[in-house]
């Protein structure tokens, strides 16, 4: 199977980001890169499940490693950042799609629950970001992968908050 979107490994967390096309996928993947995160993919990401449940993601052979960049054209990772700045596959962990930010939109504020896409079969959980001009989603998005990582270590800051504040109501 193959989907349309960036995938990059962020400290261990394997980042599928997911838009319309022009909405700044390669350049966050690109932004993340160059601060030592790697690339898995660009464009096509072929996707796999394992028997275990596992989501694997990577690029087609003929375009693995390159990226293309509007204005730019197409780069060769490998080349500007060495091979550390690349990763032939990656478990597809968490799906970040983004979206142009517009100004009536409801977007999650508080992070109790997550929601999840089906990607290969397997439902993963799934952030919708807003992303606005002269923002910097790599910084979303690598916030993302550790707040990901805590939450699978049982560390949920908003469930925390909330048993904070339903705690000094009941004291009240």
């Amino acid at each position: 199977m193959t989907i349309h979107g960036a995938l990059v490994d962020v400290g261990g967390v394997g980042i599928l980001l997911r838009g319309p096309s022009g909405i700044g996928k390669s350049e966050c993947a690109l932004e993340l890169v160059s601060r030592g995160h790697r690339l898995v993919a660009d464009d096509v990401v072929e996707i796999r499940t394992t028997s275990d449940g596992r989501v694997i993601g990577s690029a087609p052979q003929r375009i693995r490693h390159h990226m293309e960049i509007r204005g730019l054209g197409i780069i060769y990772v490998p080349d500007l950042f060495g091979v550390d700045g690349v990763s032939d596959s990656s478990t597809i962990d968490l799906v970040c799609q983004l979206e142009r930010w517009s100004e009536g939109a409801e977007y999650e504020r508080v992070g109790l629950d997550r929601v999840c896409e089906n990607v290969g079969g397997v439902d993963l959980p799934r952030l919708t970001l807003p992303a606005r001009p002269g923002g910097s989603m790599a910084t979303i998005v690598e916030v993302a992968a550790r707040e990901h990582r805590r939450r699978g270590e049982g560390i949920n800051a908003p469930a925390r908050l909330d048993e904070r504040v339903r705690g000094d109501m009941q004291r009240s």
